[in-house]
């Protein structure tokens, strides 16, 4: 598993970070702990879980403790705040989760989503009191506007405080808004980019084709998501499809291959249920793509952000090299 750079950190990371949200709601302990293992095994050494993981009862960091105990030291843990973004909750969630991961501290810290009314400076002054006291390495954010991540560094910067060094967003061949500023203001700044969701809830691992039954067991029966985005783009996961067969290689390995291929993202955060699909996911980070061949699949889905700005304003927002990155 090749290791890349995490942001301006100076710390490396695989490049695939395995994550954990299905432990202990949608399979077991046992296997869970197993998959955490053959990972492991296989070269990753970036885990991403979260308090909230784990149904009802929020069980997921308990069974990524157990998982770790043998090799806490050699990994690069993240988790992620989760009843609010006051200092309260920031201060006392670390607690929580250090504890239910049997750990004295995380490499990285989120905070998981924007909300309104939230007060940057108090979020900033109590992740720099996480990252001062060695509960945490490294602080980041998830789901955060660009203009909201720029806001709250600058507010690091004057109160010499402990930066953002990371951004957890959704991105896939289908969900593409972060193309628009998101990632072009990752890249400048020299922050690591994470990406969760990209294969789609498994629309872009052939796990559903048009026309054919939507499988009994699978995640579409709870979620209406993926049976509209497979009636909106069925024709575009069709083409997938060809493209990868041209290839001998998987839909998994071009869907991931895609967004390697960006210059802007660090690490695809691949969730997995089963050993098979761990299996399938290691092998996609084997396949890589050319810039041309990134642009043909890209092309596939009709899902690119449209703007009528006229000009050049729209490109400009989506500009990867628009300004030089910072060391």
């Amino acid at each position: 598993m090749k290791q890349v750079n995490f942001g301006n950190t100076g710390e490396k990371v695989s490049e695939m970070c395995l994550g954990t949200m299905m432990f202990g709601e949608r399979i077991g302990e046992d296997e869970s702990v197993e998959i955490m293992h053959r990972a492991f095994e296989a070269g990753v050494n970036f885990f991403d879980t979260a308090a909230m993981y784990g149904g009802q009862f929020g069980n997921t960091e308990q069974i990524v403790g157990k998982a770790i105990k043998d090799f806490r030291d050699k990994i690069f843990l993240a988790s992620k705040v989760h009843k609010g973004v006051d200092a309260k909750s920031i201060t006392e969630g670390i607690d929580e989760s250090l504890a239910k991961l049997g750990t004295d501290h995380l490499d990285l810290y989120y905070i998981h989503w924007a909300r309104k009314g939230m007060r940057i400076p108090e979020i900033m002054e109590a992740l720099d009191k996480v990252v001062k006291s060695g509960k945490a390495r490294f602080v980041g954010c998830s789901n955060y506007p660009a203009w909201v991540l720029e806001a709250s560094n600058s507010c690091a910067r004057l109160g010499d405080l402990a930066p953002m060094v990371c951004h957890q967003v959704c991105y896939n061949l289908l969900e593409r808004g972060v193309e628009v500023e998101v990632l072009p203001m990752a890249k400048a700044g020299n922050i690591a980019v994470l990406v969760y969701r990209p294969i789609a809830m498994g629309l872009l691992a052939g796990k559903y084709i048009p026309g054919e039954p939507i499988p009994d067991d699978s995640r579409a029966k709870t979620d209406d998501r993926i049976a509209k985005w497979l009636g909106d783009y069925g024709d575009g996961i069709l083409k997938l499809r060809e493209f990868a067969r041209e290839r001998d290689v998987s839909m998994v390995d071009v869907a991931v291959g895609w967004i390697r291929s960006s210059p802007a993202v660090t690490c695809p955060i691949m969730g997995v249920s089963s050993l098979s699909q761990l299996e399938k996911s290691l092998k996609a980070f084997d396949f890589s793509m050319s810039p041309e061949e990134r642009e043909e699949v890209g092309s596939f889905f009709d899902t690119e952000v449209k703007e009528l700005s006229g000009g050049n304003y729209g490109p400009l927002r989506r500009d990867l090299d628009l300004v030089a990155q910072t060391e």
